[in-house]
């Protein structure tokens, strides 16, 4: 009977102390919310910026934190809108450090993050916080060993000089990957020099300006103000593209720089992404860009752009320009050949391109064309009139009969192995060009290349 009620006694006791230890972990995890304004008033202390927070709560295996609808708010020089708001925070703690009374959190997921970055036309971006007195001392958060993103989004514009918002010139969605070793008092300290994070991302859809691409993956590092894309992978335009991609927020205004290789890149809808491309030109292409500049506080953030490259486009249509035939009918052929089907057709464009002041240039084009070939130069505005400047020597490849190819003599053309050739300028507008001759050996830029 001893035994028995000893045993009674150590089930009840036992029973006991479970109670209380659920009643314990149910106040430690039910009533952490209640501290949700305490919280709040220190993140907006140490930031200087209005704080939201849904709910709060609290899981001990393992212990973590979890925040819902966490959300910070414009300062009052910018738009109403949100700095960043995401649906879930689960921020992992270190059980060591709080036994020491330190914060620690090993590692954060952010469910859904939105963040939206907004560059004033006098230097301070909304994340900023000039006048604020964080530091690791009064801000004690050390580096986040992980930081976990899941279907994140993330746009980038700049004001107006009338502090109007401005366009964006900079979206990224449906990101995901993780980072590691993030400092978040680096980011928000505009005197930081820091390396802030580095790691892997995977972007559905990115654009930068009207340009877009698709599936994007590279690897990322946040240092000192910049943001570096490596290694970067992305499908654009029905081609691919692989390069680097750099942003520089140190100063009043944005610069950015990229490199990329292209291939298979479907030209048509390059250009249909641009006002007044569709329909300009068709083709695949391959080659190599580079661009770079500042993004401005104007409606046109891009225009300041400038670049160079060299690409080749294969198998396409300029309609507008209808070349072979209109440099046929300005040789006074009657029998056009091969161009009479295909008066706007090439089989190869190679080019370099020089873009600046938006103009692009180029100093040696070599088209391959149907009924004629061309060895040319020239620029077109990308200012939005279109406007033409090209010159160049082209040769009919199909050989002429004596009648022909005297008349053709006689408006200028020289007689080179059996074929014609001519010089020639373009001015006026893509949509509406003008052909004209050349001045022979005057016109400098229309030098013939080996074959």
């Amino acid at each position: 009977m001893v035994i028995r009620h000893r045993i009674g006694l150590i089930v009840v006791g036992t029973g006991a102390l479970l109670l209380l230890m659920l009643i314990l972990v149910g106040r430690a995890v039910f009533g952490v919310d209640r501290y949700r304004p305490q919280v709040i008033a220190y993140l907006q202390d140490k930031t200087g910026k209005q704080v939201e927070i849904g709910q709060l709560g609290l899981t001990l295996f393992p212990m973590s934190i979890r925040i819902d609808n966490f959300g910070v708010r414009n300062p009052p020089i910018f738009p109403a809108g949100y700095i960043v708001h995401v649906a879930r925070i689960d921020a992992e703690l270190s059980v060591g450090a709080l036994l020491h009374r330190q914060v620690v959190i090993k590692s954060l997921i952010l469910e859904a993050p939105v963040i939206n970055l907004t560059s004033d036309p006098d230097g301070p971006w909304n994340f900023e916080n000039p006048q604020s007195k964080v530091s690791q001392n009064s801000f004690p958060l050390g580096p986040i060993s992980s930081v976990q993103i899941k279907h994140g989004q993330l746009i980038a514009s700049n004001l107006l000089p009338s502090d109007a918002a401005g366009p964006v010139f900079f979206e990224a969605h449906e990101i995901s990957g993780e980072l590691q070793q993030v400092n978040l008092v680096g980011i928000i300290d505009p005197s930081s020099s820091s390396m802030d994070g580095q790691g892997s991302l995977k972007t559905g859809l990115l654009r930068l300006g009207a340009v877009e691409v698709r599936n994007l993956d590279s690897k990322m590092r946040l240092e000192a103000r910049r943001v570096f894309f490596t290694d970067v992978k992305s499908e654009v335009y029905g081609g691919s593209a692989v390069g680097d991609l750099t942003f520089d927020l140190s100063g009043k205004n944005v610069n950015f720089r990229t490199n990329a290789r292209l291939s298979g890149i479907n030209v048509a809808q390059l250009l249909a992404a641009f006002p007044n491309g569709g329909g300009k030109m068709t083709g695949k292409m391959e080659g190599d860009v580079k661009l770079e500049g500042e993004i401005e506080h104007t409606l046109r953030p891009l225009a300041g752009m400038h670049g160079s490259g060299h690409v080749t486009v294969r198998n396409g249509q300029v309609p507008s320009l209808k070349l072979n035939v209109n440099l046929m009918k300005l040789a006074h052929f009657n029998d056009l050949g091969p161009a009479k089907n295909d008066p706007s057709s090439f089989n190869v464009v190679t080019t370099d391109l020089e873009l600046d002041h938006q103009r692009i240039s180029s100093r040696v084009i070599d088209i391959d064309g149907y009924g004629v070939d061309v060895d040319g130069s020239g620029s077109v505005s990308v200012s939005g009139t279109d406007e033409l400047n090209y010159r160049g020597l082209a040769e009919i490849t199909t050989k002429e009969g004596f009648f022909t190819n005297t008349l053709a003599r006689l408006s200028g053309a020289a007689l080179v192995d059996g074929k014609l050739q001519f010089p020639f300028r373009i001015n006026g507008t893509l949509d509406n060009p003008v052909f004209s001759k050349g001045k022979g050996d005057k016109d400098v830029d229309a030098v013939q290349k080996p074959r």
